[in-house]
């Protein structure tokens, strides 16, 4: 089997007064005569590789899509008028977006008046890639905005349909983002789009079907800020948001005059962040001004001066705020306390309050859909590593529990047969690290199990422990799969994202090392079974600890990995650079860049053995250009001293999340769980 070979054509540079060579710089041009065919000829060579592990890889999918209920509806959510919800049906690749009139006691089953808003099937026909940034309903329930992608690159068209004739109006808008919303009237619409760097810098409105020019409402100078909006629950604000990773500032407006001006909450400062949610007459601000793990706070919406604000929930070094839902006469605060998230529900009529309590060591939960101001009833989604999907309405003044739905897993599924835990390794410095896992009860520890590791540990993105009905094909072949809630993630608050961010960034690594020592001492498997897995910024962390520890892993699989850090910081051309210094630094300033090239796995590949890997990448990627996994692959070919297997898969039609299809979706995650199985057989 031919082994790919990217050319060197070695580009020098100078940086911080030094002469740096990259022999594989060119591959960020697509249009350099070498870049396409070598990326095709890496292609062919993972299928060729993979080509013995087809039978594995086809039970594998079979499996995976026995246990889909393919034909299914999701439980039904109120909005104005209607009853909203969206269901798939077998064969095809994308759900359906309906609503319905709400049946009345007594009716007919309800779902005889259902209306198709929205087929993404019809959509995506004659795409390799088709995804939806948003769906919209006005709040008359007359129009549907919503916007479209086929190539991966998360630039969206904005389009209008008016539901009650069924017409897609001639209305559009080009590279639309992610963040709209209707104001009051249901003729006015709020968008972002995009700056060169794709950066959601500017904030639209656009009455529908008129024929004037869509009017700026507001820009953003600083590249480190990005813009979006929407419209409080109780409907009467649209708040625009202005937020670095660090930094935020809002603004208000009331959503019956959206012609009026945008009024500043409170002044952006340094370091200060806050979000604002509004109930009854008040606004209740979250923030982290002098209070590490946010704090509550409230403002009379009359007058929500600075020097108006009080307390609500003060400060808690041992528990983070996360959000707060505000209803008709209640909020809904959601916290996190040592690693795992709670409820509470506090009653603004007189200020007393409860909290939801669930009973399984490692679980997560989340707000669903709550389109309705003025209820009781908050719905939410809670999952854990043995229990699926399962949907909740909580009455928050009976505080009875009804579960509404859960997710069906074919094929019988017991979630008996299944013990999940949480275990703590100790990094470096002393720090315990929490490491949550999964595995077949009657497991034993005897050191032989294969075992699957995931981590990710940026941007203090939370890792929650949810339930996977792909995983269990892993679990019945006695796989263990284990979860590490490493700093630079908000596992355990905010201190836990600051220990793993910029100078301190290799904590991230210390601590998914000493994640992976510690379920190898205590024998729930060995270095050549261990499996390590992550993605995006996940990928990072894939590419340092095996930098760093190649003895520890069998097997690496890297998603998107953001790899090549110093050069894509260096270039505040590319997307999300600017915005990120304050993740990662800015490498223009040398004690930055020294430390970035300390850990950053393309500049340190050695000449040394390594895992199994595969890597992947998307050719239309924004988030992690193709090229740095691209790059990181050739010069590990060029330095690596063994013969395991080195694949890059780059899908030639899609971004950073992979194909957009929900079957193609398992495709890709059959060919991951065959290609670990395979290796760690070998290895074994």
């Amino acid at each position: 089997m031919t082994i790919p070979s990217a050319p060197k054509i070695p580009t020098e540079r100078t940086i911080h007064g030094e002469t740096v060579i990259d022999e594989w710089f060119y591959l960020r041009d697509r249009e350099n005569p070498a870049t396409i065919p070598y990326l095709e000829a890496e292609n062919r060579h993972t299928e060729e590789s993979m080509r013995p592990a087809e039978g594995i890889r086809q039970t594998l999918y079979n499996e995976m899509l026995s246990r889909i209920q393919e034909t299914d509806v999701s439980v039904p959510w109120r909005f104005g008028n209607h009853e909203y919800y969206s269901r798939t049906e077998q064969g095809r690749q994308y759900s359906i977006f309906c609503r319905r009139t709400p049946a009345k006691a007594g009716s007919a089953v309800a779902g005889r008046n259902e209306e198709v808003l929205l087929d993404q099937n019809v959509l995506a026909e004659g795409h390799e890639y088709f995804s939806l940034a948003f769906l919209q309903v006005s709040p008359d329930g007359n129009f549907l905005a919503y916007a479209v992608n086929t190539d991966g690159s998360e630039v969206y068209t904005l389009r209008f349909k008016d539901l009650r004739t069924g017409e897609v109006l001639p209305d559009q808008a080009h590279g639309v983002y992610y963040s709209a919303d209707w104001a009051a009237d249901s003729r006015t619409f709020f968008y972002t789009t995009l700056d060169a760097t794709k950066r959601p810098y500017r904030l639209w409105r656009h009455e529908v079907g008129a024929n004037a020019v869509e009017v700026l409402v507001y820009e953003e100078p600083d590249a480190r800020f990005n813009v979006s909006i929407h419209r409080s629950r109780s409907g009467r604000f649209l708040f625009l948001r202005v937020d670095s990773h660090t930094t935020s500032e809002v603004y208000y407006l009331d959503a019956a005059h959206p012609d009026g001006e945008f009024r500043l909450f409170a002044p952006r400062a340094q370091d200060v962040e806050y979000f604002v949610e509004h109930q009854g007459d008040s606004f209740f601000i979250r923030t982290n001004e002098g209070a590490k793990n946010f704090r509550l706070m409230r403002a009379p919406v009359a007058d929500p001066r600075r020097d108006r604000w009080v307390d609500v929930l003060p400060h808690d070094d041992e528990v983070a705020i996360e959000s707060v839902d505000g209803f008709g006469n209640h909020l809904v605060v959601t916290e996190r306390a040592n690693g795992l998230k709670r409820l509470r529900i506090v009653a603004t009529r007189d200020w007393s309050e409860h909290f939801v309590a669930f009973d399984e060591p490692v679980y997560t939960l989340f707000a669903d859909r709550n389109e309705e101001y003025a209820t009781t009833k908050f719905r939410f989604v809670y999952t854990s590593l043995v229990m699926p999907r399962s949907v909740y309405d909580y009455d928050m003044n009976t505080r009875e529990r009804d579960l509404r739905k859960r997710e069906p897993v074919l094929g019988g599924y017991d979630p008996e047969q299944y013990v999940s835990e949480r275990i703590f390794a100790t990094a470096p410095d002393g720090v315990r690290v929490p490491i949550s896992l999964v595995h077949r009860k009657g497991f034993e520890r005897d050191g032989q199990s294969p075992l699957y590791l995931y981590g990710y540990g940026a941007y203090g993105i939370v890792t929650e422990p949810s339930f996977s009905q792909e995983r269990i094909s892993l679990l019945d072949r006695g796989f263990v799969f284990a979860m590490a809630h490493i700093r630079g993630s908000a596992d355990l608050g905010r201190r836990w994202y600051e220990e793993g961010k910029l100078l301190r960034k290799k904590n991230t690594f210390f601590d998914f090392i000493a994640c992976a020592e510690h379920l190898v001492a205590k024998r729930y498997t060995s270095p050549d079974r261990m499996a390590i897995v992550g993605g995006s910024a996940g990928g990072l962390l894939m590419g340092a600890v095996t930098n760093m520890r190649p003895d520890l892993f069998g097997v690496v699989v890297a998603h998107v990995p953001f790899v090549d850090v110093v050069n894509t910081m260096l270039d505040p051309s590319l997307p999300l650079t600017v915005t990120e210094y304050e993740e990662w630094g800015n490498p223009n300033h040398r004690e930055y860049y020294e430390y970035m090239r300390s850990y950053a796995p393309y500049e340190n590949v050695g000449r040394k053995n390594y895992p199994h890997l595969l890597v992947t990448a998307g050719l239309n990627d924004p988030r992690v250009s193709y090229w740095e996994p691209a790059k990181w692959v050739a010069r590990l070919r060029e330095h690596k001293t063994d013969n395991n297997v080195l694949l890059l898969k780059t899908n030639m039609g899609a971004g950073h999340g992979g194909p957009s299809g929900r079957y193609e979706r398992l495709n890709e995650k059959a060919f991951e769980y065959a290609f670990i199985i395979e290796r760690l057989k070998q290895s074994a």
